[in-house]
């Protein structure tokens, strides 16, 4: 079970925002690319009206994750499913569409090639419910500078103060064409 220190640090200001998507309504929410599960165990302890579905395409991933929904005992936290953004939807371990109220990805776009973006979005608009909401977080290419921490929010999009996820370092891809915004 790792416990990344930007994800502790990030995860109040997340949920404080997760928390005005929720609503008042039981949610079924799947997080794509949970990484070490330490903000899937967070979420779901403190928005129990959710069925929160962690995933990732890492093996480590996976076993922390694991780790977490065992440690925690989160009843509404499920066992993560093995899933690569970048393939179609319909491998999305047995998601079915228009099924999801938020669709979460936190500190992935950045750090993925560019058919991960992609394949988040295209999942997205078939897998979300009608009003549903794909909630994502990190450094976005988006920006005139491409990356890094002065891009901000575009529009229809609501900045969230936190930390980058340690990423920064890492190279970027170019910057996404605005159609897939």
């Amino acid at each position: 079970m790792q416990v990344p220190v930007a994800a502790e640090r990030n995860k109040g200001p997340i949920l404080a925002v997760l928390r005005e998507c929720a609503g008042p309504g039981a949610l079924r929410v799947l997080e794509v690319g949970a990484g070490s599960g330490l903000h899937a165990a967070h979420f779901a302890r403190a928005l129990p009206r959710t069925r929160w579905q962690p995933s990732d395409i890492d093996p480590w991933a996976l076993r922390s994750i694991a780790a977490y929904v065992e440690a925690t005992g989160v009843p509404n936290l499920l066992p993560p499913i093995l899933l690569d953004v970048s393939q179609g939807w319909e491998t999305w371990g047995g998601t079915q569409p228009g099924t999801l109220d938020l669709l979460v990805s936190i500190n992935m776009m950045h750090i993925t090639e560019l058919r991960c973006t992609e394949g988040l979005f295209k999942g997205a608009g078939v897998l979300l419910k009608p009003g549903g909401v794909l909630f994502t977080y990190g450094q976005s290419r988006l920006g005139a500078a491409g990356h890094g921490a002065a891009a901000g929010a575009g529009p229809g999009q609501r900045a969230v103060p936190g930390e980058d996820g340690g990423h920064a370092g890492q190279q970027q891809e170019p910057d996404l064409p605005q159609a897939v915004t």
